[in-house]
């Protein structure tokens, strides 16, 4: 395929995108697209508490889009790229902070393991590519299957309870502080079932991509 059939595959998928896009799952997954930068912000000036807050609002309305979708059958293509795009956004803005507090930490261990942050943020990368060299293909990325969702909710626990009892950034660390070995473990395991989730989508693309040639 061409440059230009690719360019003009990935136009149209977006324009299709754009039939029935208002809706209130799509308008959910925008308002967690523009509190990433706020969530940054809040964050590096330190006011952690507010950061939880932030994200504890971009979890809410997570977990509400996608029932409020099915529930008044509002599923677009659109909400399908709209949605994971939230995700990894806003898993990306949390795994560079991280990356960089870990970084100035007192603590050597903690220092040496912060570029196991680099993995989380790689593999989102990974995934928004994919994703568009997908569409430039005519093929649209599949929805999160279960491997994906168990990551996601892991994610999201494992790195809320560091953002409320880490060490030095804890919002709630002055009334407990997490080990730093049982926080380094926990986000091993994190870091696990991201991989895991991310080799769980290459048979079904494999597949994909091999009907899509075939259908040439």
């Amino acid at each position: 395929m061409s440059k230009l059939a690719s360019m003009d595959t990935l136009r149209a998928q977006f324009e299709d995108m754009g039939k029935d896009a208002k809706t209130i799952p799509n308008l959910l997954s925008l308002i967690r697209i523009i509190l990433v930068p706020f969530f940054v912000y809040f964050f590096v000036t330190k006011r952690y508490l507010i950061a939880v807050i932030i994200i504890l609002i971009s979890g809410l309305s997570d977990a509400f889009d996608g029932r409020i979708a099915r529930h008044f059958n509002q599923i677009s293509k659109l909400g399908k790229l709209l949605d994971p795009a939230a995700d990894k956004l806003t898993q990306i803005a949390i795994t560079v902070v991280y990356f960089n507090e870990f970084r100035q930490s007192d603590d050597k261990a903690l220092r040496m393991f912060s570029y196991v942050f680099l993995l989380f943020i790689l593999k989102e990368l990974a995934m928004i590519i994919g994703s568009f060299v997908l569409l430039s293909m005519d093929i649209v990325p599949q929805a999160a299957i279960i491997y994906g969702k168990v990551a996601t909710v892991t994610f999201y626990v494992v790195m809320g309870f560091l953002m409320m009892f880490a060490p030095v950034f804890g919002a709630l660390s002055k009334f407990f502080v997490l080990p730093s070995w049982l926080l380094m473990v926990l986000v091993v395991i994190t870091a696990i079932t991201t991989f895991v989730a991310l080799f769980s989508y290459i048979p079904d693309i494999v597949k994909r991509v091999k009907e899509r040639k075939s259908n040439l």
